[in-house]
């Protein structure tokens, strides 16, 4: 077992960064019950004036037991439901958007991020990696086979945003298997393995990259900017909530108001970890803030895989002192696909969100949801990825 073998992060093989099928379904104790019904029917609660009142009412059950002694998969499963209900409160209405959470939203998911390692609102790990189940357990985890659990409002954009990114990281998850030889390649100079390896990678990245282009079969951009980012914002830039929101009940905040960023596909570990594999770094510039920034919104055993990629990986430097053009071209070959990658999700950026009409005091087509300018943050990472690429000519 190697340095980047991901079960030495917690990490299933099958799954790469994904949770299990079916965690936020988890069973939970008999003291969360009001908690879980109120996400099953949080969609209802949407469409009505009961929301608010309804969820400020709630008992807090995230007790000192049972941060102490609930397997870890409880304690995501309960996350998985507070990070709705904290988002709804917020967001239930966009013209009139909560500036303080009511203890009983705010102390429990404080807790639980800290037991977690995260922060005490939606994130991609409880949006996506989190929230997904098998329709065969049988079957493949792929389009076709996999649902959304825990939902806003429920329509089919929603939940087709969301699986797409759920497929896409099952597969990312055989990328994830090739970390481990190809840096072990890389440091042993075996070019022709190093090949192998980076032709193997190439698949993966070519169906990677189909599965996000089937985002706008059943996600329409009008929708899904109108229906299903409004709920999905943070606190942090935003300026419909300056200075962020306070956290009723929470001591460590001295009654401050405190800014998060939001979830955002930007906090998947799959990018930055090609980044790591493949020593492609970025200009330190604002935007890079940005990008450092988000790495604190990863679950703690994707940070730490991330990190550990970045101190070992010689792929690069290995791939240049072979000095063999067909290397060089694997080595590229992957380079375009996170190009390619990159530039959809650019794509995507400019028609689901910058070409819409502004709607919203929250819903701003300039910020993405995680606080960024992210058409600017996106493109400089897309060119300085394809700067990467290596000269084959003297090769």
């Amino acid at each position: 077992m190697g340095t980047l073998d991901i079960r030495l992060f917690g990490m299933d093989p099958a799954r790469g960064f994904l949770g299990a099928p079916g965690l936020a379904e988890t069973p939970l104790p008999e003291v969360c019950e009001a908690v879980v019904e109120a996400g099953q029917v949080l969609p209802d609660l949407l469409v009505s004036d009961q929301l608010r009142a309804r969820l400020a009412a709630l008992p807090d059950p995230v007790s000192d037991s049972l941060l102490r002694e609930a397997p870890e998969d409880k304690l995501r499963a309960l996350m998985v439901r507070y990070s709705f209900l904290v988002q709804a409160y917020v967001w239930a209405d966009a013209e009139d958007p909560a500036h303080a959470l009511p203890a009983s939203l705010a102390v429990p998911i404080w807790r639980l991020a800290g037991r977690l390692g995260r922060k005490p609102l939606l994130l991609y790990a409880g949006y996506v990696l989190d929230n997904w189940a098998m329709i065969d357990e049988a079957g493949p985890s792929e389009l076709g086979n996999i649902r959304m659990v825990q939902k806003f409002l429920a329509g089919k954009d929603e939940a087709w945003f969301v699986l797409v990114h759920v497929a896409i990281e099952a597969e990312a998850g055989r990328a994830l298997g090739l970390f481990d030889p190809i840096v072990e390649a890389a440091r042993d100079g075996d070019a022709t393995r190093l090949e192998t390896l980076f032709a193997d990678m190439d698949r993966i990245w070519t169906e990677i990259n189909s599965i996000f282009d089937r985002m706008p079969e059943a996600c329409d951009p009008y929708i899904y900017f109108n229906r299903v980012r409004p709920y999905i914002h943070g606190w942090k830039d935003n300026p419909a909530l300056p200075g962020g929101i306070v956290y009723e009940g929470v001591h460590e905040s001295g009654g401050r108001p405190m800014a998060f960023r939001g979830q955002t596909g930007s906090q998947s570990s799959i990018v930055p970890a090609m980044d790591a594999l493949l020593q492609i770094g970025h200009e330190d510039d604002p935007l890079k803030a940005f990008l450092d920034d988000l790495h604190a919104y990863r679950p703690p055993e994707h940070r730490r895989f991330i990190e550990t990629a970045r101190a070992v990986s010689t792929v690069r430097e290995a791939v240049m002192t072979a000095r063999s053009a067909p290397l060089t071209e694997g080595y590229n070959q992957i380079v375009r696909q996170v190009v390619r990658f990159r530039t959809r999700h650019l794509e995507y950026a400019a028609s689901y969100i910058h070409k819409q009409s502004r709607t919203g005091s929250g819903n701003d087509t300039e910020v993405g949801t995680g606080g960024t300018p992210f058409m600017k943050y996106l493109k400089k990472h897309r060119d300085e990825s394809e700067k990467h690429l290596l000269a084959t000519g003297t090769q």
